[in-house]
């Protein structure tokens, strides 16, 4: 799944250097951790200083489309919902 951290401080008027201010860490680990693999924990306290639910920072499936596996070639296929 992914993640979208950076987009969502930018979205609450936030640099990464103040909410790493905020949240009483150094910057660079703050970058360092938004940039690799953070933990639960790391993402749960990022959501608190930014004021958002968690789910806010992970990518959302785009609702109008699903995605199938051919079963016959192996290929992708995007189906409209409605």
């Amino acid at each position: 799944m992914d993640l979208r951290i950076k987009e969502v401080i930018k979205e609450k008027g936030m640099t990464i250097t103040e909410l790493a201010d905020k949240m009483g860490i150094n910057r660079v680990n703050l970058s360092n951790m938004v940039n690799g693999n953070p933990t639960v924990e790391t993402l749960n306290k990022i959501a608190d200083a930014i004021g958002c639910p968690v789910t806010e920072l992970f990518e959302q499936p785009k609702s109008d489309t699903a995605s199938l596996t051919c079963p016959h070639c192996g290929k992708n296929i995007q189906v409209g919902v409605k």
